[in-house]
Parts: structure tokens; C-alpha cells; sequence
């Protein structure tokens, strides 16, 4: 063993002789891990750090981002916000398309898309 690993060994057994992990919050609960297995192995730190830093990769902000579009489109009725909503909405799909990582649930022919395109009135400005 190096000599951090014994110098870290003897702090943490110090430590429980004095108590410090009693009733700590969680304690007897299982953990609640991430899978990250599908993220390659060196990018996984960097993914932890920015999502611990609020930032999200460019596919799950896509998929956030076409997600918040469709829960506005439910709830909106002025058309000209349908509309403008509707075309960031293609364009964010076309994007992912493009990049070859098209969701199946955010997809351009996915039937709740076209009903919601369907409802939606569109009058050209004159």
C-alpha cells in the first residue's frame, strides 16, 4: 500500500472510533446510483461535472428543449405562438435527425406531432 492510502486508512478509522459516522443522513438506506453505461468511459467525469454544474449534453438539452415545445403547444392557444413554437420544434428535430440521434418519442412522423400540427390553425399574414 502507498503511503496516502495508509495515511487515508488510519484518518477514516479515527474518525469512526470517534463517532463522525453515526446517524448520518441516508444511513441503512440504498444508495441511489446513476447508470451511466451508456456514456464511453472517458467522457464520464466530464458529463458528472457539468451536470452537477446544471449544464446538460447538446442531446438531452435537445430533447429538453423539443419536450418543453410540446408541453407549450398543449397549453397555448394564440397562434402565432403555435406557429413559432412549431417551427424551433422542426428545427430542433431536424438538428437531432441530422446528427443521426433522432428520438423515436420527438420524431418528425410520430403520430401525437402530427395531431398536434394538425390542430393547430395557421393563417398566413397578408
Amino acid at each position: 500500500m502507498n503511503i496516502l492510502a495508509v495515511m487515508a486508512e488510519r484518518h477514516i478509522t479515527k474518525a469512526e472510533e470517534q463517532g463522525a459516522f453515526r446517524n448520518l443522513e441516508g444511513q441503512g438506506k440504498p444508495l441511489e446510483l446513476q447508470d451511466d453505461s451508456m456514456i464511453p468511459p472517458d467522457l464520464r467525469m466530464a458529463y458528472k461535472l457539468l451536470k452537477n454544474a446544471g449544464y446538460l449534453p447538446p442531446e438531452a438539452q435537445d430533447i429538453k428543449d423539443a419536450t418543453t415545445i410540446i408541453e407549450m403547444l398543449q397549453n397555448s392557444v394564440d397562434e402565432q405562438t403555435c406557429y413559432r413554437q412549431m417551427r424551433k420544434l422542426e428545427a430542433i428535430l431536424e438538428r437531432m435527425k441530422q446528427q443521426g440521434r433522432a428520438s423515436v418519442a420527438l420524431n418528425l412522423e410520430n403520430e401525437y406531432y402530427a395531431k398536434v400540427l394538425s390542430r393547430v390553425p395557421v393563417r398566413k399574414k397578408v
